[in-house]
């Protein structure tokens, strides 16, 4: 089994995010790659990397002849749009205390462009989640899931609570490497508002996306809908080759 626990570049990166966002840089300037390394014990390769993948998120920015400074505006980004994260993460770094609602779990057949998505036969049996994510207590995001049954064994044995990563890796030794994502704009249905609290047809920002395993292969659809009124996503948008 592939060991996937953090690199040493990520876990000096986590640690120089955590001292950008407590303010620990005097007056924004972050020490030289020599001076970082000599301080955490390991190399400028390791410390030119971290720094490398903070300046891409936006954390830091680089200034010839000056050095290398914290990028205020870009802490504002909570959550990137590129990586893979649980929502009960997203709304504990917006500041919120999260919790999970699981509506439903069941059993249905694929449509057939669910197992167009997925690879499998139409009418091939689906585990379906709805689960609805809280913050204090007011809802914020929505998502349904749906799993191929193959996958997944006794319907008895899924809860549906744990985040869908740990779901997939616990119940069917299936990684999720990625995810195929749609930003889709879409109103409300009657359902969907009751379970958000809003009314029908309010307009709101959904996430269409397909999540691939560690073999390339489709192993789950999500669509996530959300309250743009509680949790805004932002990101950084550079110049093509800068």
């Amino acid at each position: 089994m592939i060991d996937r626990s953090p690199s040493l570049t990520d876990r000096v990166k986590a640690h120089l995010k955590e001292r950008i966002v407590d303010g620990d840089f005097e007056k924004g300037r972050i020490p030289s790659e020599n001076e970082l390394a000599g301080e955490l014990g390991v190399s400028r390769t390791t410390i030119r990397d971290a720094l490398s993948r903070l300046e891409q998120e936006g954390a830091i920015y680089r200034k010839q002849g000056a050095g290398t400074f914290v990028n205020e505006p870009g802490l504002q980004i909570k959550s990137r749009l590129e990586e893979i994260w649980s929502y009960e993460d997203v709304l504990e770094d917006h500041g919120y205390t999260p919790s999970v609602k699981v509506l439903r779990v069941d059993r249905r057949p694929a449509a057939e462009h669910e197992a167009k998505e997925l690879g499998i036969e139409v009418d091939g049996e689906l585990v379906v989640v709805e689960k609805l994510f809280l913050e204090d207590k007011k809802p914020v995001i929505l998502t349904v899931n749906r799993i191929p049954a193959s996958l997944l064994g006794d319907e008895g044995s899924i809860e549906g609570a744990e985040p869908l990563f740990e779901l997939l890796e616990a119940q069917a030794d299936r990684y999720l490497s990625y995810f195929l994502s749609e930003i889709v704009p879409t109103s409300l249905t009657h359902h969907q508002a009751k379970q958000l609290g809003v009314e029908a047809g309010t307009p709101a920002v959904s996430f269409e996306e397909t999540g691939f395993d560690q073999d390339n292969n489709p192993v789950v659809l999500t669509t996530s809908f959300f309250r743009d009124d509680l949790l805004r996503f932002r990101l950084i948008r550079r110049k093509a080759g800068a």
